[in-house]
């Protein structure tokens, strides 16, 4: 059968996703660079977290295919889809596939711990994390460490990402980034008549969890909780 086109990605999805790269993709500069830049690189923390946040909220009241429960899969299936990722059989998916889903997981996990541990972070001269004077030197150290070295498991995550990325153009032939673009996949008829079933929520909640998150954040981290 031919393939056809189906809608996958939600706009809020995709957003997420796009801002999430450029953003991290200036934490990275931001932070080898140093300097001025240290400002930014706070903010651009704050929004890391902001965004984490609310695709924590949209995984679990999002549209189908942003949902936690449509895509994490059990040890069995990530295995299974493994053996079928380096075969020559074709493994298209609507939205993530298993292992995709616990990449995101993944990731989300690690830029959560790398933006909190820098809230308490210091480096020793004149920039800290808003958070800090609430730890002791001894801890606001030891979450320093924690912040540089999760930079490094990020960054290998990343790399990781990228690799399936590639593998699934090159070797599958499924152009992933033009779907996280366009919300639109190209999948085989049968699959992409099951994905008319999807459900998709409105952007207008979308707008809502990121309100929610950025207050969140901004309770947080002005340290406003203290006086509640």
């Amino acid at each position: 059968m031919s393939d056809r086109s189906a809608r996958i990605w939600d706009l809020p999805v995709r957003l997420f996703h796009w801002s999430l790269a450029l953003v991290v993709a200036f934490q990275f500069f931001s932070g080898n660079v140093g300097g001025n830049l240290m400002r930014w690189h706070m903010l651009g923390g704050y929004t890391i977290l902001v965004l984490v946040l609310f695709r924590l909220a949209w995984g679990v009241g999002g549209s189908t295919t942003a949902r936690f429960s449509s895509f994490l899969a059990g040890p069995r299936a990530a295995l299974a889809f493994a053996r079928r990722l380096l075969s020559r059989a074709p493994a298209p998916y609507a939205g993530h596939n298993p292992l995709g889903g616990w990449m995101v997981v993944a990731l989300l996990v690690a830029l959560a711990l790398q933006a909190g541990s820098g809230l308490f972070a210091n480096d020793d001269i004149a920039t800290e994390g808003p958070l800090a004077a609430l730890v002791s030197k001894a801890t606001s150290d030891r979450l320093t460490a924690v912040h540089h070295w999760t930079h490094k498991g990020l960054l290998a995550l990343i790399a990781l990402h990228l690799g399936a990325v590639l593998y699934h153009w090159r070797v599958k032939k499924e152009n992933l980034v033009g779907a996280m673009f366009t919300g639109v996949k190209r999948l085989p008829a049968e699959l992409a008549q099951e994905s008319a079933a999807l459900r998709f929520a409105s952007p207008w909640r979308a707008l809502a969890l990121l309100v929610v998150a950025a207050l969140l954040v901004w309770l947080l981290v002005s340290k406003t909780f203290l006086k509640l």
